[in-house]
């Protein structure tokens, strides 16, 4: 089973296909993990295609991982840990995997992983897809401090000897209160990013429109796709996303 041992993770990651990298960042909030993109068996269809299986055929090298602290990887959890830390773990995949620069797709949280690496290593990202960009939703605007602790107790009760204050430091510094918009950076990094963005806004709780919009709105170069959830554009969407990332392969 392909790891990527850090000196505070271990993280899991499997890769398909060959030709251009592309690095996938799975939906699921603290749980993301690369099952996410499938279909469960027997379970209703995902709103979106299953990219593990349809770049491979398109030429692409695509590199899924799980998360820290989500599926198959783990991670310390200390007091400074956040966006960060989650973008060290994904840039440190690359580096280990030898590959300087590569495209990235990033389905719900995913979205934010995208512009955090973006913004911290713009030089190495070709292009970037924002699949249901997360955010805060003016009618549900603790959506996610409230799944932070339900996922807290979860990961508590597996490992007890997690640091409480320290977790609940880790919390606010992903979902801090303060933040209306995608919570890995602001407005001005959105304004200043260079990466050709292809945006896929969202409508619900964790994926308001507002945000995937404004998201929009703020990119230099973007281009969007409003209807692509669910059975009916599955086909608009796989097409549209192709059609983006051939052009800046």
């Amino acid at each position: 089973m392909p790891f990527l041992r850090r000196a505070d993770a271990h993280l899991y990651y499997e890769e398909y296909g060959e030709g251009t990298p592309i690095l996938l960042f799975a939906p699921g909030g603290m749980r993301s993990n690369m099952t996410l993109w499938h279909t469960p068996a027997g379970g209703p269809p995902r709103a979106w295609n299953d990219w593990t299986e349809v770049l491979p055929k398109e030429g692409y090298r695509v590199i899924a991982m799980d998360q820290r602290n989500a599926g198959q990887s783990t991670g310390t959890i200390g007091p400074r840990h956040g966006w960060e830390t989650y973008a060290g773990d994904q840039l440190a995949l690359m580096d280990h995997l030898g590959i300087d620069k590569f495209l990235t797709l990033g389905g719900c949280i995913g979205s934010s992983f995208c512009l955090m690496v973006a913004d911290i290593a713009p030089a190495r990202i070709m292009a970037a897809v924002l699949q249901n960009p997360i955010g805060r939703h003016p009618e549900f605007p603790m959506y996610f401090q409230d799944a932070f602790a339900d996922w807290s107790k979860e990961l508590r009760a597996k490992r007890p000897e997690l640091d409480p204050a320290a977790l609940e430091s880790f919390g606010r510094n992903m979902w801090s209160e303060d933040d209306d918009f995608v919570f890995a950076v602001d407005r001005d990094a959105v304004r200043r990013c260079q990466t050709p963005c292809l945006v896929l806004p969202g409508d619900d709780a964790p994926h308001p429109a507002v945000v995937g919009l404004e998201v929009a709105e703020l990119l230099p170069k973007m281009e969007m796709l409003r209807d692509w959830k669910g059975p009916a554009h599955l086909d608009v969407q796989r097409k549209t996303v192709l059609d983006f990332l051939n052009r800046h392969r």
